[in-house]
């Protein structure tokens, strides 16, 4: 075996190795292509290289070695904490290179992470984890966070409605006036969940429009949202007269 150097590398038994002596042919005289990339061993715990300066070390003892051969081969994670139901696969060195997660959370770059919500939970309707319309009580629709404007012309405020995306590709629709009673009527505690999650406040200044017609006039009903849900806050609006938009989202 010409230009060729035999070395003998004496291996450490562990659990998971087969305790061997490894012998290797080589045509080489690179230490760190023959492996020898320490610059020194502690203790001097190891096999120098007999090109250069450089060393292979070798543990303290078999737990040493597992763990640092467990830790390279990515098994670094304890799967312990908010948001994890234990390791997943084996374990070597008692650790995990990936984990499983609580409900509520999912596996996302390295970690359980908190998923976003989306949908109707409750009084709250969520977009990827922001609430995007609220509602309270028995009503079986959700109001959006803010008004999507103040302007004349049904056709235009019809539009506008339909133009408020909830999310996903939901889109708001303009509530009839007896859900904007049904509104008022929980006017409080929507206002209260509105300003909690950082939206806009039901506007008592002006009427709102409803997507309810009124044949004998050929106009649409508005209701204020001033005083309390009775007879008295119902009034006609023709296209010439502003008055807010608040789209709402019927699940």
């Amino acid at each position: 075996m010409s230009n060729t150097k035999l070395f003998l590398l004496i291996g450490t038994s562990l659990s998971f190795l087969p305790a061997l002596s490894l012998a290797q042919c080589v045509a080489t005289q690179d230490c760190a292509t023959l492996g020898y990339t320490e610059t020194s061993c502690n203790g001097g715990k190891g096999v120098k290289c007999p090109f250069g300066n450089k060393w292979v070390c070798l543990g303290a003892n078999e737990e040493e070695v597992r763990d640092k051969l467990c830790q390279e081969l990515g098994f670094t994670l304890t799967c312990t904490g908010t948001g994890y139901a234990g390791g997943a696969g084996s374990a070597c060195g008692g650790k995990y290179n990936y984990c499983n997660c609580a409900s509520g959370y999912a596996w996302k770059d390295g970690a359980c992470q908190q998923q976003a919500l989306n949908g109707a939970q409750g009084d709250l309707y969520y977009c990827n984890g922001k609430v995007v319309g609220v509602k309270t009580g028995d009503m079986d629709f959700y109001v959006a966070m803010t008004n999507a404007g103040f302007l004349d012309g049904w056709n235009e405020v019809n539009q506008l409605c339909q133009n408020y995306s909830f999310c996903s590709g939901k889109s708001g629709i303009l509530p009839s006036k007896d859900q904007l009673f049904e509104i008022k009527q929980n006017k409080q505690m929507i206002n209260s969940l509105l300003t909690i999650y950082g939206g806009e406040v039901l506007s008592e200044d002006d009427f709102y429009w409803s997507s309810s017609y009124a044949s004998f006039c050929n106009c649409y009903y508005v209701v204020a949202m001033a005083g309390i849900a009775n007879s008295d806050s119902i009034e006609i609006s023709s296209a010439t007269y502003a008055n807010y938009v608040r789209a709402i989202l019927v699940p």
